[in-house]
């Protein structure tokens, strides 16, 4: 084993040994779709926007934009390795790579198809950094199969850890989504599971963040199958041509610097009364 792996699992477990002990509380929401529940499994599943408890309607979505490989099982062929990049049989987006890259996983990451997945072996173990388009303040999960775990730790804008490493504790946290995914991995259609994570969750309060960290810590994670995104921070919606005289905050004025290239899906709404 090389010193890179060894250092890399080490960080696995010093993580693990950071993570809350309570219970996670990831709230629940609707994914509102086109394709899934009705349709062939097999195709594109287009998130137009998510829905939740309180009836808020959230349409703009940051993107995972960048990918750093801090860890993953290598793939030798088989069912060997860790995470892998997966997408339905049909699906007009995203790549099928057993031996994946850092531009792979982007590939499936950096659009609003929910038939794009990354693809965890039962027993794999990964580490990634991802760095969204834009700050978020919430995180939204799909999972397929509804039976598996994750780790998540927030990222500021350097990449720098954030808060305190967040864990799913069990299978039974996820929501059914709505519809189901038959992916080139597998043969036949699994239902899709969903979960929001909170910036209080990642233990993150007063800020925004960036990035996330996301790994998965081998057999007792049963292989995750995962789709993530978050919602754009509401610091990314002010006008820079606004007849509003109040001066931003130091911390605002460095969000609004950060995200002057940032591109987002659509814009959040308010569902009517």
């Amino acid at each position: 084993m090389t010193l890179s792996k060894i250092l890399a699992i080490a960080g696995i477990l010093t993580t693990g040994m950071a993570a809350l002990s309570v219970p996670a509380q990831a709230f629940s929401f609707t994914t509102n779709f086109n394709g899934g529940q009705g349709f062939d499994a097999k195709k594109d599943i287009l998130l137009d926007s998510v829905t939740l408890k309180d009836g808020t309607i959230v349409d703009q979505f940051s993107l995972v934009s960048k990918v750093s490989m801090i860890y993953n099982d290598e793939y030798i062929g088989g069912n060997t390795g860790a995470a892998s990049t997966d997408l339905g049989d049909w699906a007009t987006t995203g790549v099928r790579a057993e031996k994946a890259s850092n531009q792979d996983i982007v590939a499936v990451l950096n659009n609003n198809n929910l038939n794009n997945i990354v693809d965890t072996e039962d027993t794999g173990r990964f580490i990634f950094d991802l760095a969204f388009e834009s700050v978020v303040d919430n995180i939204y999960l799909w999972e397929r199969g509804m039976n598996s775990q994750l780790k998540l730790q927030a990222l500021d804008e350097k990449g720098n850890l954030l808060g305190a490493a967040f864990e799913l504790s069990n299978s039974r946290n996820w929501d059914y989504a709505g519809f189901s995914i038959d992916t080139q991995e597998i043969n036949g259609a699994q239902k899709v599971g969903s979960l929001g994570i909170s910036l209080a969750d990642l233990g993150v309060s007063n800020a925004y963040i960036s990035g996330l960290r996301i790994i998965s810590e081998g057999k007792a994670y049963n292989g995750p199958d995962w789709k993530v995104m978050g919602s754009v921070a509401e610091v990314a919606q002010v006008s820079f041509e606004s007849n509003a005289t109040a001066v931003p905050e130091p911390a605002s004025l460095l969000g609004l610097a950060v995200l002057g290239g940032a591109a987002a899906l659509r814009r959040r709404k308010q569902q009517a009364a």
